[in-house]
């Protein structure tokens, strides 16, 4: 792990993978907050990097047009860099289930490029952005991002206290970013249709996009070889944020049900029974330790290994759930949510 007790942003270069993304946008903000000398943007899409680049106007930002499948892109935006955060994945779970190979192409030899970029270049640390939907993942999606999670660890494994430090995060939906369903909700309400929801029991994290910026920079100041970090975080069940939605926007919109959708699942984990075994509790958030035994398994049948019981995963069934008003009022801390409602001239608080 790098030293970080004489760590001076002014002199630390950071580059972003997928950084024209929800995730991405939010972290630049905060990073230039702080006084980061140098920010780079690394992603395939010209327009919305050449949106990012005129919004923002910002001449410690630099883009590099790029593809993780391709190493010599990412190569071309390593050098000289300090800190990673990998953001770039395919991520909308039934496009992966129609097109898995590309789903492997990104998420997981995409990967493993900026990985070993990464540690060829000596860069600090590395914080690859992971999701609930890896823990006992039943879709593409979910199944390439825990196999992102393994060649982490593979690549960590090999590594010593004084190399490029990789750790993973999870986290769950991340409200209002692109993809989620909130976003969705609003556009139905504005044009005075139907909500439409999958299934109104389903449960899910809910995660601000702040929270998420918190989760990757508690990774960074915390990370060991091959830790796995979540942030503890309270869930809701859809048919809830729906209603919630509809008395925010104080509509009289419908709410349907549609019917599950390819690969979902009734409520996801962060962490599964064998990780809580070896989790670190550490306030707000939790360290899972990667598993540090080797292919010699024949001491662990003589000499055993004692685990305390555990009895659960953590789940979006069994995590803190959210009334109401508590997802309301969790909704109107979100500034697009309260641009929407003073849009339309409903009151945001």
């Amino acid at each position: 792990m790098s030293d970080k007790s004489n760590f001076d942003p002014a002199e630390k270069t950071v580059l972003i993978t997928g950084g024209t993304g929800s995730f991405g946008k939010t972290m630049v903000s905060h990073l230039l907050a702080q006084g980061y000398k140098q920010i780079r943007i690394f992603s395939r899409d010209e327009w919305k990097q050449e949106d990012m680049r005129v919004r923002m106007a910002e001449p410690r930002l630099k883009f590099y047009i790029g593809d993780v499948r391709n190493r010599a892109s990412v190569d071309g935006a390593m050098e000289g860099v300090n800190m990673v955060f990998h953001a770039a994945a395919l991520k909308q779970v039934p496009s992966c289930e129609f097109f898995p190979m590309q789903a492997v192409e990104t998420n997981i030899i995409g990967s493993n490029n900026v990985l070993e970029s990464a540690v060829s270049n000596k860069v600090e640390s590395v914080v690859v952005l992971g999701t609930d939907k890896a823990v006992y993942p039943v879709n593409a999606m979910g199944m390439t991002k825990a196999v992102m999670e393994k060649v982490a660890q593979s690549i960590a494994r090999r590594l010593g206290e004084h190399d490029t430090t990789i750790s993973s995060v999870r986290y769950g939906n991340v409200m209002y970013s692109r993809g989620s369903v909130i976003p969705l909700f609003v556009r139905q309400i504005r044009e005075g249709n139907p909500i439409t929801i999958t299934e109104p029991t389903m449960s899910r994290f809910m995660l601000p996009l702040r929270d998420s910026v918190a989760l990757v920079e508690f990774a960074f100041n915390n990370a060991k070889q091959g830790d796995i970090f979540i942030k503890k975080a309270p869930a809701c069940t859809i048919g809830m944020l729906a209603q919630a939605m509809v008395e925010l926007f104080q509509s009289d919109t419908k709410i349907e049900t549609i019917g599950i959708r390819h690969g979902e699942k009734m409520f996801e984990a962060l962490a599964s029974v064998a990780e809580m075994q070896r989790s670190e509790d550490m306030g707000d958030f939790m360290r899972i330790s990667m598993d540090e035994r080797d292919l010699n398994y024949k001491r662990f049948f003589t000499e055993g290994e004692q685990l305390e019981p555990m009895a659960h995963d953590y789940d979006s069934h069994n995590t803190r759930q959210l009334t109401l008003e508590e997802m309301k009022a969790l909704l109107l801390s979100l500034p697009e949510i309260q641009s929407d409602l003073e849009e339309l001239g409903l009151p945001t608080s």
